[in-house]
């Protein structure tokens, strides 16, 4: 799946079925999930393992059959541990507002009239082992959502493998979803002021932007704060609240995972790789890429 652009700039499906379908493993080149946010809606089911997600200001430990929804133009980012999720990316207004009937509905969602509840659980958790911080925007209680989770694995069965009526399928499961969750009430009224979370988001993805742009060259701290507006000292803490890794631990993780990408998809000798992504010295690219991927590079390229 293509996690590498903080405002993702690809299509997701084609324009008569605006619905892309991606399956990521352990083996897949963008495993982890770097911020990144695009203007299409996204359903996630864990398959296996654990995926901790981060919504904006809101962080989620999913479990194995767990669903997860993010909205249009919310940041997220997540790490997988022993896991194996599927995801469905689409185009919200080019899906389901072919009829009047269903428009009023769908402009609730698009003018965030409303906001959705991010995350179905599969198994509703203790009272004592809370799976996601305690924020706006969550059930405030734990649920039965076996209605939604049947719909949504209908949406993965027929869309996983294209078939002859797959598109009808996908589109039927996918109207039933949205059925669901105005029936049960799985959304809360939007305030008119952005949340705290919200703001401080919105206010970094400048600089995330400009880090998908020059992470090949010379990227400073200062260049950074001073993109947000900040002081140095600031701006560290102000980025690491909301990203949960300092700046400069984020920049080089960025660029390990393109690293990633480009020893998938090329041959091209290391040095080439690492002078492609920010890093002038080739040795400190091997241990750069061994802290976060846990391999040398030579080793991630052989095993793929």
């Amino acid at each position: 799946m293509h996690y590498l652009d903080y405002n993702e700039k690809i299509e997701h499906g084609t324009p008569d079925f605006p619905i892309a379908f991606y399956h990521v493993d352990e083996h897949h080149s963008r495993y982890n999930m770097p911020f990144h946010w695009h203007k299409e809606m996204e359903l996630i089911q864990v398959q296996s393992g654990f995926l901790r997600l981060y919504l904006d200001d809101r962080e989620i430990l999913a479990r194995t059959g767990d669903v997860i929804l993010i909205e249009e133009g919310v940041i997220h980012g997540g790490i997988p541990e022993h896991c194996v999720y599927e995801c469905a990316v689409f185009d919200l207004k080019a899906t389901l507002m072919h009829t009047d009937a269903c428009k009023k509905y769908i402009r609730l969602i698009s003018r965030h009239q409303i906001q959705l509840y991010p995350y179905f659980q599969a198994v509703p958790p203790k009272e004592t082992a809370p799976s996601v911080s305690s924020l706006p925007g969550i059930s405030p209680a734990p649920k039965d959502y076996t209605r939604l989770l049947r719909a949504v694995e209908r949406l993965f069965d027929a869309i996983r493998y294209p078939h002859a009526g797959s598109e009808l399928s996908t589109l039927g499961a996918l109207y039933e979803i949205f059925g669901c969750l105005f029936e049960e009430e799985y959304y809360t009224p939007a305030t008119d002021a952005p949340a705290s979370g919200q703001k401080k988001m919105d206010q970094l993805k400048p600089v995330l932007e400009y880090i998908d742009s020059n992470y090949s060259g010379t990227v400073t701290l200062t260049d950074l704060s001073r993109i947000a507006g900040m002081t140095p000292k600031y701006f560290c803490r102000y980025f690491r609240a909301a990203i949960h890794r300092t700046p400069m631990d984020y920049l080089n993780y960025y660029r390990i995972e393109r690293a990633c990408y480009i020893l998938s998809t090329t041959e091209l000798p290391v040095t080439d790789v690492a002078y492609q992504c920010g890093f002038n010295d080739s040795s400190y690219f091997v241990k750069t890429f061994r802290k976060y991927m846990g391999v040398t590079p030579k080793q991630y390229a052989l095993r793929l």
